[in-house]
């Protein structure tokens, strides 16, 4: 029968007394085995109220038990021990194996648990960043793809990014670093994030090898990449909450009850709502507001470059010489001033960007406006193969129709009764290309009565009556007289009756308006 703390106290009192086992048993009215047992807890240090343990079949073999966890790092089975036990002539249950499998696998783990510590961040000193799988959105031809989110946040200021894209390729992961150092307003001193092939492209010996334009663009920023340990969450927590909370409210599941979306401007948008969202909110953690903290911890950051890593800006590209560049098997124009120059060119959500160095031509363009350094110059709907993007914004006074129509012939004189006819005007002009397309015959006799015409009465009354000539198609032998002699009359050309659709030339019956008709009984 278990004894009462009161109880215990007596009997311990009473050895104290007596300093005889048998002597405390008759004051205490217990048996002398029970004051020994409490006398030497007691004295070993341990708890006189705890259960005492009773010898087990399984302790002679308790030290090859602790062996054999030892020996496989606390993952040995403990069925695996009981065969081995029952070999070595153990004659329990497994169940008794098991329980004392558990009990030594708990203490070896307590042994050798992992000591942790609390990261204590300092401000402008780590950004980290990680990706995050996002939904499938409809890309340029309609079809849907996956998307990427890029997710960063500064370690103390707990301020958050997220950037949704089309692949992790080292152009677009250099972009949103771009990105995110200018929306922070700053460069931190350290970037850490994990080992993907456009950071560490090996390992050696257990040391990450980086991938050189990463160390070239850290360089550029001023900053030093750093990346997590294998297989080892703890040391970039933070981005792996980050991707974590990002997709539980912008990739749709039933969780959250979102719908798909419908372009990828509709991502954009949720990203940057939720990036508002949490960063205006009390952080759980820090008790700030990360938008708050983020103002007081760029007084921290390095002063961001005047320019971006050119690999920020994506690939490059040549300028041909009808003003386009091909990306994607698809043609995209570019603003005049810009043939054989080199661009950059870079995919943002369903756009493309196109970049150039005003400060590498050699003549400035008009529309520069006085600019200098990395501009950008355009950006285009991305396009399907066969689909090419043209701007006729692009392409200012060019002759050809931006409706696609061929292009009006030039009149060029060969000779110089041509070039006697042309001269008269722009009426003449017009003239000879009516003529030549309504298939007039005997152009050439016709231009030679009409410079001898404007030799009696004037150019300037025969360029006229040429154009109005060329206007109503008429270029027969005496038309061209003709219409001399009627501007000559003073008459406009305004006050012409032209047919067309809603005149006829079929006499009316007006006149019989006036006409009454009586019908008269025949007399007999």
């Amino acid at each position: 029968m278990k004894k009462s703390d009161r109880e215990i106290m007596e009997i311990l009192e009473a050895y104290d007394a007596t300093g005889s086992a048998h002597s405390a048993a008759a004051l205490a009215g217990v048996d002398a085995k029970t004051v020994r047992r409490y006398v030497a807890a007691r004295d070993a240090g341990a708890p006189v109220t705890g259960p005492g343990r009773r010898p087990r079949m399984l302790d002679e073999h308790l030290p090859k038990i602790e062996e054999w966890v030892e020996r496989s790092h606390g993952k040995v089975r403990a069925d695996v021990i009981h065969e081995r036990l029952v070999a070595l002539g153990f004659t329990g249950t497994e169940r008794t194996t098991r329980r004392t499998v558990a009990q030594v696998k708990a203490a070896w783990r307590a042994g050798h648990r992992r000591t942790y510590r609390p990261w204590i961040t300092e401000p402008g000193l780590w950004l980290q960043f990680d990706w995050g799988e996002g939904p499938k959105v409809p890309g340029p031809d309609g079809t849907p793809r996956r998307t990427w989110l890029f997710c960063a946040w500064l370690a103390w200021s707990r301020y958050r990014v997220v950037i949704p894209v089309w692949d992790q390729t080292l152009p677009t992961l250099i972009t949103c670093l771009d990105a995110v150092l200018h929306r922070i307003g700053g460069v931190p001193t350290y970037v850490l994030t994990d080992n993907p092939k456009t950071v560490t492209v090996d390992h050696v010996a257990g040391v990450p090898v980086r991938h050189p334009q990463i160390v070239e663009v850290a360089r550029h920023y001023g900053m030093q990449v750093h990346t997590c340990v294998p297989y080892d969450p703890e040391s970039k927590g933070g981005t792996e909450a980050t991707v974590k909370i990002a997709k539980a409210d912008l990739v749709p599941t039933e969780a959250n009850l979102r719908g798909e979306y419908g372009s990828f401007a509709e991502l954009e948008a949720a990203c940057e709502a939720f990036t508002v969202k949490v960063n205006h909110r009390k952080h759980r953690e820090s008790a700030r507001v990360p938008v708050e903290a983020l103002a007081e911890e760029r007084a921290r950051l390095h002063v961001l470059p005047a320019a971006p890593h050119t690999a920020a800006l994506g690939v490059t590209r040549i300028v041909n010489t009808d003003q386009t560049i091909r990306f994607g098997s698809v043609r995209y124009s570019t603003p005049p001033g810009l043939v054989g120059a080199e661009v950059w060119v870079r995919v943002a959500g369903t756009m493309l960007v196109i970049v150039a160095d005003l400060d590498a031509l050699p003549v400035q363009p008009s529309w520069a406006a006085g600019g200098a350094g990395l501009i950008e110059v355009t950006r285009h709907q991305l396009a399907t193969p066969g689909t090419p993007q043209i701007d006729l914004a692009h392409y200012p006074d060019h002759p050809q129709d931006p409706h696609g129509a061929p292009r009006a012939p030039r009149p060029a004189p060969r000779s110089d009764a041509e070039r006697e006819f042309l001269d008269l005007g722009a009426g003449a002009h017009a003239w000879l290309i009516e003529a030549s397309a309504a298939g007039a015959a005997r152009i050439r006799a016709k231009m030679a009565a009409a410079v001898e015409l404007a030799a009696l009465v004037g150019p300037e009354k025969v360029d006229a009556a040429l154009g109005v000539a060329a206007a109503a198609g008429r270029f027969a032998e005496t038309d061209l007289a003709a219409i001399v002699d009627h501007q000559a009359t003073g008459a406009s050309t305004a006050e012409l009756v032209i047919a067309d659709e809603t005149h006829s030339a079929q006499p009316g019956t007006s006149a019989w308006a006036g006409f009454t008709t009586t019908s008269k009984e025949p007399t007999l």
